[in-house]
């Protein structure tokens, strides 16, 4: 069965190159009507130009689909709430939203500049935060939606000169965590992707061979899976290159030492056992940690 979009409505933000682009052509190239989203800004975030969201509407409308343009930066709630409204107006509802725009601003933690941290995580984090609560409504109305945030190798394990945009990926996770819980009941699926792409974040960075195979395309199909109908919750989807794989935020089985004095240097000499990963799980939501805390406890007292 191919995997249809016809009829539903997406909105794509940071859609005006790269990543976002593809995702945009993808969804509206199997029937979905799309919102393109971009400032039109430099990669830093500087600058802004309608002109980069009116050609990939112009591209999808040459072959035929629907799309509209939008210039409202991610950061701006308002202007968020105005794209999401417009939509709605032209065709009635909202099923999809790709949580894509993003910057950079890459130093060393101890070169950079906190203005330069705030911007990324404001970009990245409440960009995400923005759009993802002007469509909710919408989403739960309609008793539908699905929303993919785009997450990174980075935000879930480190890389140099990236801590801003690392905690900001990271982030991404935990709201999509507690939205996926929160929007099960009207039937609205939030899912993360980790792409590896070659786009203009990476430009300049890796070898040719290496750069064709990171071409952006191989990461849309893990895009669409989330975004489809179909899409599972709860899941970081990572992709590049042709390959897929998931990643999981884990708990431990760990160890009960209970309270007292020497318990800070119980913890240190047995603090293998506590990392260790057999019969480890994948909580089902934040309570769960306790339910395990609070079960050893009770065990170790014979309740």
């Amino acid at each position: 069965m191919a995997m249809d979009f016809q009829g539903r409505v997406a909105i794509v933000t940071g859609a005006g190159g790269g990543l976002g682009r593809l995702h945009a052509l993808a969804l509206a190239q199997r029937g979905a009507k799309v919102v393109v989203n971009d400032l039109g800004g430099a990669l830093d975030g500087s600058g802004s130009s309608a002109t980069a969201a009116q050609k990939v509407v112009d591209e999808i409308r040459a072959a035929g689909g629907e799309a509209m343009a939008s210039a409202a930066s991610v950061t701006d709630f308002e202007a968020v709430q105005a794209m999401v409204q417009q939509a709605v107006d032209a065709w009635g509802r909202v099923d999809i939203l790709v949580n894509n725009a993003g910057i950079l601003r890459d130093k060393s933690f101890a070169k950079m500049d906190m203005a330069d941290f705030r911007l990324v995580v404001d970009v990245h984090l409440m960009g995400a935060a923005n759009c993802s609560k002007a469509v909710w409504p919408h989403m739960q109305a309609q008793n539908y939606g699905r929303i993919v945030m785009t997450t990174s190798s980075t935000g879930l394990y480190g890389n140099f000169g990236q801590a801003n945009y690392g905690a900001a990926k990271l982030a991404q996770v935990g709201l999509m965590q507690t939205l996926a819980i929160e929007g099960a009941k009207n039937n609205i699926r939030v899912n993360a992707l980790a792409p590896t792409a070659a786009t203009r974040m990476t430009a300049g960075l890796l070898p040719e061979p290496v750069l064709e195979a990171l071409k952006p395309e191989a990461v849309v199909p893990a895009m669409l899976v989330l975004a489809h109908e179909s899409a599972p919750t709860r899941t970081i989807l990572c992709a590049g290159a042709g390959g897929f794989e998931a990643a999981h935020i884990t708990m431990t089985e760990g160890l009960y030492l209970g309270i007292g004095e020497t318990v800070p240097e119980e913890l240190a000499a047995r603090l293998a056992e506590v990392t260790a990963r057999e019969g480890e799980q994948v909580p089902g939501g934040g309570s769960v940690q306790g339910q395990v805390e609070v079960g050893k406890a009770m065990q170790a007292h014979g309740h």
